[in-house]
């Protein structure tokens, strides 16, 4: 495995040492800076292109934060960049130190992603040392568990979302996530725990990505190996969220009409990506309360947009100039087949720490297969 490590090199030469000797120890290749050498290419392109080649990468935050490059960032600032949606990242943050503003920044933005982020402090290059070499190591325990297979993860996605019912009328979004390496992440006991499911429903009713109704009830059961707490919406199906002990997720959202309007059918844009970022944001939630010790590194998201008749897509300015007309095309379900991002599979954290870019990509792929002919 190759290890990139990220930090700066002034001031941090023991730190960076401890790093390489920790991952040296445990057979694998440290790819640093020191040890480029001559390159054509510039020290910032050598440095990035360190990250792209690199497995894993080890992040150590100080007290400063570098001088900017020609982005307006510093060079570790980018390779976090970099490697933020591509690469599993540890972090290591130095106890004690005193960071200058533009660090306490980068900090926080650290600090900001939610879950699927391994941190820690440490408190001298000989504790660094230690601790990486233990963080590695579960690292790698969490690839031993089972090879992974990006094509059996895009299948297993696939089929997690359900035949699609008719007569229903309303739309509904689906996120299905394909978690991996594949392992048992709860255990029998653990599915049925009444602290799990209380902070499934807590978190689905007043979390940071609430993705149920305030005004309605929630329950929950087993069907079959799965997990579900749902909700019930009067005659439609309301919002549901599915749980199976390997960390697969499914979590589905109805997409209600726009007040305005004759009940003619429409998909606002708006409301598709709002529903879209509370299930990335639930769904980020769940594993890091499930797998606090990232067994699972990788998922494959697959999103669905389904409902009877497809209807017309929308964003909230076209239908307010025009509620009670345009074309309403009656599909026969082409419209309704999964998308996948490319590559479909991504590093965990991709939920937590770029769930921005996330849900634009999969509005646009949404947007392309309802309206494509």
């Amino acid at each position: 495995m190759k290890v990139f490590i990220s930090s700066l090199i002034s001031g941090m030469e023991a730190e960076r040492a401890a790093v390489k000797r920790a991952v040296e120890r445990l057979g694998h290749a440290p790819i640093m800076a020191e040890d480029f050498g001559a390159r054509p290419s510039s020290p910032q392109v050598a440095c990035l292109g360190g990250v792209r080649e690199s497995d894993l990468v080890i992040l150590i935050l100080g007290s400063r934060y570098g001088v900017p490059q020609a982005g307006g960032v510093s060079a570790t600032h980018e390779e976090i960049l970099e490697a933020r949606n591509r690469k599993p990242i540890l972090v290591f943050l130095q106890g004690g130190a005193e960071p200058e503003d533009s660090q306490v920044a980068l900090i926080n933005e650290v600090g900001g992603w939610e879950g699927g982020l391994f941190r820690q402090e440490f408190t001298s290059p000989e504790d660094l040392e230690d601790k990486v070499t233990r963080a590695i190591h579960r690292h790698e325990l969490a690839h031993a568990v089972a090879p992974l297979n990006p094509e059996e993860l895009k299948a297993r996605a696939t089929r997690l979302l359900p035949a699609l019912e008719r007569g229903y009328g309303a739309n509904t979004l689906q996120l299905a996530i394909a978690s991996g390496p594949v392992s048992a992440i709860l255990r029998p006991a653990e599915m049925e725990a009444p602290s799990l499911i209380a902070e499934m429903q807590q978190s689905a009713l007043f979390g940071s990505h609430p993705i149920f109704d305030r005004a309605a009830g929630s329950r929950s059961r087993l069907e079959g190996e799965a997990l579900v707490v749902d909700q019930e919406d009067g005659h439609r199906s309301g919002a549901s969220v599915r749980l199976w002990p390997n960390g697969d997720l499914l979590i589905s959202l109805p997409v209600p009409p726009p007040t305005r309007g004759m009940g003619l059918p429409v998909v606002l844009e708006e409301d598709v990506a709002s529903k879209l970022a509370s299930a990335v944001g639930y769904a980020a939630w769940l594993l890091s309360r499930i797998d606090p010790t990232e067994r699972i590194t990788h998922i494959v998201p697959a999103v669905r947009l389904s409902g009877d008749g497809g209807g017309a897509w929308r964003t909230r300015a076209e239908h307010d100039a025009s509620p009670n007309s345009g074309q309403f095309p009656w599909r026969q379900g082409e419209h309704e087949e999964p998308v996948f991002l490319a590559p479909a599979h991504q590093v965990r954290q991709v939920l937590s720490m770029d769930a921005r870019r996330v849900v634009e990509d999969f509005v646009v792929l949404l947007r392309r297969r309802w309206n494509q002919d």
